[in-house]
């Protein structure tokens, strides 16, 4: 893998926290994201650690071996809750049977492909196997009631991203200045940025 470079040398989001662009709500909730993280509640310890594996192979953090950003609580938090998307496609089970199927149907295909589960197996392999799900080349029981290519796009990617993209050291990376409370963003036209908004690194 190749070394991560940011787009936004020196950007910390959190430069703003004693700012006007946030006030103390604003602080609240960042704070949580930050420090605040979940216990597990909703998946027994083996999901957990397949589940795990997923996370950093969806979206690794090579620039943050020791400290990456923590996916598997915020999504383990949200199927506790049953805090469900207000709509479910009619082909796809629940969100909390999904999950749970998905990683059982996950580590069934590395068995049948490579003889191991999936928190075993090398990076190139958890690829194969996630590819195999998002193209709808796999077999067993699991995938007879939870559409593969389904589950890949909508709870793989959808829950995985989304609560990667909600941590402001995701945020340092693609140059996001967090919420908009209470300044707001004003240039919103095309490559136009209000002044307390990153500056990106042009390569070219």
């Amino acid at each position: 893998m190749s070394e991560f470079r940011s787009r936004f040398p020196g950007y910390n989001v959190l430069d703003k926290w004693n700012t006007p662009s946030w006030n103390e709500q604003t602080r609240r909730v960042v704070e949580k994201r930050l420090h605040d993280i979940p216990e597990r509640r909703f998946f027994d310890a083996d999901e957990w650690v397949t589940l795990e594996a997923v996370c950093a192979r969806i979206v690794p953090q090579p620039d943050r071996p020791h400290a990456p950003v923590p996916i598997a609580p915020w999504i383990d938090q949200k199927l506790f809750e049953n805090r469900r998307d207000g709509y479910r496609y009619a082909d796809m089970p629940s969100m909390q049977q999904a999950w749970r199927l998905g990683l059982c149907g996950i580590d069934d295909e590395s068995r049948r492909r490579f003889r191991a589960r999936f928190r075993d197996l090398p990076p190139e392999r958890q690829d194969d196997v996630l590819r195999g799900i998002q193209q709808g080349d796999v077999s067993g029981e699991v995938w007879q009631t939870l559409p593969p290519q389904r589950f890949f796009k909508s709870r793989l990617l959808t829950d995985i991203v989304g609560v990667y993209y909600a941590h402001p050291a995701a945020w340092n990376e693609i140059g996001f200045g967090g919420p908009a409370s209470p300044r707001g963003y004003v240039r919103l036209e095309f490559d136009r940025r209000d002044p307390w908004e990153a500056a990106e690194r042009r390569d070219d």
